[in-house]
């Protein structure tokens, strides 16, 4: 079967590989599509970080490069193995794509299973990925969606991570939330905060990406901080109290600053985005507005709370897809696209048999 293999930084390539097999306690899962992720471009342009170099295999998965990636994946389930319940052939599906310690408690009981020692994800440190025909996951990981389509399905995964940043950072509904960045995670997590009933502005130079923020109805303010003071705009939006809550979703310092600026005295600053490089914080700020800052990562046990608000009508996520492309064509078409153009895409879906 034909899958991306990453070797090295800027060293994707297109490969004939070995279909997985189906083991006990396993599903097998016909790829429909994979989402191409701001992680795996970081892998493509600054890594390896995730991914296991090679030589240096994953303490789990035993893998090193070169690796299958992605990890933000729907398919439709073809086998499952011995001792598998509650799936059969013909099932649609998402996977939860975590690589974990055997002894490592994943129930509702463990709320920190996704920061355990180790911690990786299928699709960058082994265990095959979704930028392949087929790929193999153990039953824990594998959650069906049911009627949602399946390329929508793909979206699920990264909305589970804004849905996960909801639960951080404590927002209800009537709070009001600013969130920094429209780019795929912000925007979907501009969706959660929204199907949970939170007034959102967000503030984005992309007049594209604005444009988007509101097609898609899941912004009630967009702010351009090219020319509007965004923490004045806030604090004139809340009767001048300042955000209830904000979200940083682009690592870069200048968001987190006016985030800073715009939130109110007791406020919670939620930081999303993976930050390549130290940031800086005016502590005095922090201090003297006694303003609660939160970090987030990936997600825990958020995905069927999440499939649900889709399979409701909360989140409609076909207005985030911007196009899907063959395996053949993930880095002209979409790794370039997302590296030298984001600011026209937002999400582009690979389907690995086209």
């Amino acid at each position: 079967m034909k899958a991306a293999r990453y070797y090295d930084r800027g060293d994707i390539r297109i490969e004939d590989v070995p279909e997985p097999v189906v083991r006990p306690g396993a599903v097998g899962i016909d790829v429909a599509y994979c989402g191409i992720c701001g992680t795996d471009l970081h892998e493509y342009l600054d890594g390896p970080i995730f991914v296991p170099p090679a030589g240096h295999p994953h303490p789990v998965s035993g893998e090193s490069a070169p690796v299958t990636l992605g990890h933000e994946m729907s398919g439709v389930v073809y086998a499952v193995g011995d001792g598998v319940e509650g799936l059969k052939p013909g099932d649609r599906v998402v996977v939860e794509p975590y690589i974990l310690r055997s002894d490592v408690d994943t129930s509702k009981n463990n709320p920190t299973y996704h920061i355990s020692p180790d911690m990786n994800f299928i699709g960058l440190g082994g265990r095959g990925g979704g930028l392949a025909e087929k790929i193999v996951v153990e039953r824990r990981w594998v959650h069906p969606v049911g009627d949602v389509p399946l390329d929508q399905a793909a979206l699920i995964e990264p909305l589970s991570v804004g849905y996960h940043a909801f639960q951080r950072s404590g927002a209800k509904a009537g709070d009001f939330a600013l969130v920094g960045g429209a780019g795929p995670i912000g925007l979907l997590t501009c969706a959660v905060l929204k199907a949970m009933g939170v007034e959102v502005a967000v503030t984005e130079l992309s007049s594209l990406r604005r444009q988007k923020a509101l097609d898609a109805k899941v912004a009630d303010h967009v702010i351009d901080p090219a020319v509007t003071d965004v923490a004045k705009e806030v604090r004139r939006l809340t009767g001048g109290k300042g955000a209830d809550v904000a979200f940083e979703a682009t690592s870069v310092n200048v968001v987190l600053d006016t985030l800073l600026d715009a939130i109110r005295p007791g406020g919670v600053i939620t930081v999303i985005s993976i930050w390549g490089k130290p940031a800086s914080l005016d502590m005095q700020k922090l201090v003297l507005k006694e303003v609660d800052l939160r970090g987030t990562i990936a997600y825990v046990n958020s995905h069927p709370q999440t499939i649900k608000l889709v399979q409701e009508g909360r989140i409609d996520l076909a207005p985030f897809i911007t196009k899907t492309i063959g395996l053949d064509d993930l880095v002209t078409e979409g790794f370039e696209t997302l590296i030298h153009h984001n600011e026209t895409a937002v999400k582009i879906l690979v389907d690995p048999r086209s």
